[in-house]
């Protein structure tokens, strides 16, 4: 009985999406457009909701911290466009190096994590928040070179926002795109998200995936078994860190702009928030999850808009969106803590 129960929100929210669906074909607003716009951004911020997975089915719960991450992949983007690396190679780069960077600053966040056994997710959120500001110091006064990047009056400085048009942009959703009538599939990003979820799905069916997942089920068990706790533990975080900067790179050309100084803040909680949307369970949070979570949420987002411009005042298009998106999260994790008899995870 349990496990019909278990998907009870993804039907309910899947369901409320097709009538939203419904509802945009009446107001006739290009549903071709809604396709494109749900498959690209189901891969742009798909690999930003995976790294939320390792921590998860380690036990710490959901990483908050994830501005820790997107920093490092911020960083490795800013050292790529100031060396004047483009197209594919100048992609590849960047991401090499905001790997390079997420497991250091990874080993150094999961290190605190040890020392805060049962307040992670609270402390991982005032890292998260903490760091931000200690960034913006850092843009500020970073030594790079390229005018590309910098305040035009002075020349020093990053600029909030430094486009990427003529590094790497949308060098993946341009890749290999499949044109269907007025339906464009954007084969690379899709390719390069299944290819993300592939590995750690393949990760968690290793010897070492298991034990961390054993880690998350039951602290206990796996210290009987011989399991270093405090090693599976970092190592999970600091491959959420890794994949949380390769995310941001994937998110970073499909936009293609990188953000800087404030903007990384309040990533965590959309990706959290479609993760709890896709019926995640820590300890026992799965790649479908990532996947349908993600695309339920997104595509709510896309439609949500359009609807309320049309349904009520053009005023309260966002204020609807808002309504909207974050009573459906709430219902989700409501069923989740029902589900459990007990708080769900992101309380």
């Amino acid at each position: 009985m349990n496990a019909p129960r278990q998907h009870i929100p993804q039907l309910v929210i899947a369901l409320f999406l097709a009538l939203m669906m419904g509802g945009a074909i009446w107001l006739k607003i290009p549903l071709s457009w809604v396709i494109n716009d749900a498959l690209v951004r189901l891969a742009m911020n798909g690999v930003l909701v995976l790294s939320l997975v390792p921590m998860l089915n380690a036990g710490i719960g959901i990483n908050f911290g994830l501005p820790v991450a997107v920093v490092a992949g911020l960083l490795g983007m800013c050292l790529t466009v100031n060396w004047k690396m483009t197209g594919l190679t100048g992609f590849v780069a960047a991401v090499l190096m905001a790997a390079v960077i997420a497991v250091i600053f990874g080993s150094v966040f999961g290190r605190i994590l040890n020392r805060v056994r049962g307040r992670e997710e609270i402390t991982a959120t005032f890292i998260g928040f903490s760091f931000i500001p200690l960034t913006n110091f850092f843009w500020a006064t970073a030594p790079f070179t390229n005018p590309a990047m910098l305040w035009p009056i002075g020349g020093k400085g990053m600029r909030p926002t430094i486009g990427l048009k003529s590094s790497f942009a949308k060098i993946l959703n341009d890749f290999l795109p499949l044109e269907i009538g007025p339906f464009v599939i954007p084969c690379g990003l899709l390719l390069f998200f299944a290819c993300s979820c592939l590995l750690v799905h393949l990760f968690f069916r290793s010897a070492t995936g298991k034990a961390m997942q054993a880690v998350g089920e039951n602290e206990g068990y796996a210290r009987l078994c011989g399991i270093d706790i405090d090693w599976m533990r970092q190592l999970a975080t600091i491959l959420s860190t890794v994949i949380g900067a390769v995310g941001i790179c994937v998110y970073a050309q499909s936009y293609g702009f990188i953000e800087l100084y404030d903007a990384p803040m309040m990533l965590a909680f959309p990706a959290a928030s479609a993760l709890l949307i896709g019926g995640s369970i820590a300890g026992r949070t799965s790649v479908l999850n990532v996947i349908i979570g993600t695309f339920l949420f997104h595509t709510m987002y896309i439609l949500s808009g359009p609807l309320a411009n049309d349904l009520l005042v053009p005023e309260m298009a966002e204020i609807f969106r808002l309504l909207l998106t974050n009573g459906v999260i709430l219902f989700a994790m409501l069923h989740a803590g029902g589900r459990n008899g007990k708080p769900c995870p992101a309380m």
